[in-house]
C-alpha cells in the first residue's frame, strides 16, 4: 500500500496533519527559544548590555537563533529524509523525493525562516502575517494544499503510508 489510489498520484496532506506537525515541532523550538533567551537575558545583563535596543536584544537574538536552528534544521531533514520529526510522527512528507538541497533550502528559509524576525520590533508583525498568509495559503490551494514555500521550491506534502 503506497498511499497512492490507483491511477493518481500520492495524495495530499491534510491542512490538519501540517499543522500538528509542526506544532510538534514548534513546541521543540519554542523550548529552545527560551534556553537561548534566558541564556542571552543572563550574558547582556553580566556585561551591562541589557537596555540595548531598549531591552529588546536578548530577545531578538534568541528569535533570530531559534528561527535560524528550525530553518536550517528543516533543511537538513528535508533533505536527508524527506521529512521532519514532526511530519514523520503525522505520517507525511514533501514530495517529490531526491531534490536538491538547495531547492528545499529555498522551501525552508520562507518558513520556518521567517521566524528568524519575530524579535524585531514592527518588523515582528509582518513576519507573524506571512507566517498566518503561508497557512491560509494552503487552506485555500485544492486539491494540492500547497504553500507559497512549496510552490517556490517545488514540493508537495503529501501522506507517507509506506
Amino acid at each position: 500500500m503506497s498511499g497512492t489510489p490507483s491511477g493518481a498520484g500520492p495524495v495530499p496532506a491534510e491542512w490538519w496533519e501540517r499543522l500538528a506537525a509542526r506544532g510538534v515541532e514548534v513546541l521543540a523550538f519554542g523550548v529552545f527559544y527560551y534556553i537561548l533567551f534566558i541564556a542571552l537575558w543572563g550574558l547582556f545583563r553580566t556585561v551591562g548590555a541589557s537596555d540595548v535596543l531598549g531591552g529588546r536584544l536578548p530577545g531578538a537574538l534568541a528569535w533570530f537563533g531559534a528561527g535560524l536552528g528550525y530553518a536550517l534544521y528543516d533543511w537538513a531533514a528535508l533533505s536527508r529524509a524527506g521529512r521532519t520529526f514532526g511530519k514523520a510522527i503525522m505520517r507525511i512528507r514533501v514530495a517529490p523525493e531526491g531534490l536538491p538541497p538547495r531547492t528545499l533550502l529555498k522551501r525552508s528559509l520562507v518558513y520556518p525562516g521567517a521566524i528568524m524576525l519575530m524579535g524585531i520590533p514592527v518588523v515582528n508583525l509582518l513576519a507573524g502575517m506571512l507566517v498566518f498568509a503561508l497557512g491560509l495559503a494552503i487552506l485555500i490551494d485544492k486539491p494540492l494544499q500547497r504553500g507559497p514555500h512549496d510552490r517556490l521550491a517545488g514540493t508537495r506534502v503529501v501522506k507517507d503510508l509506506r
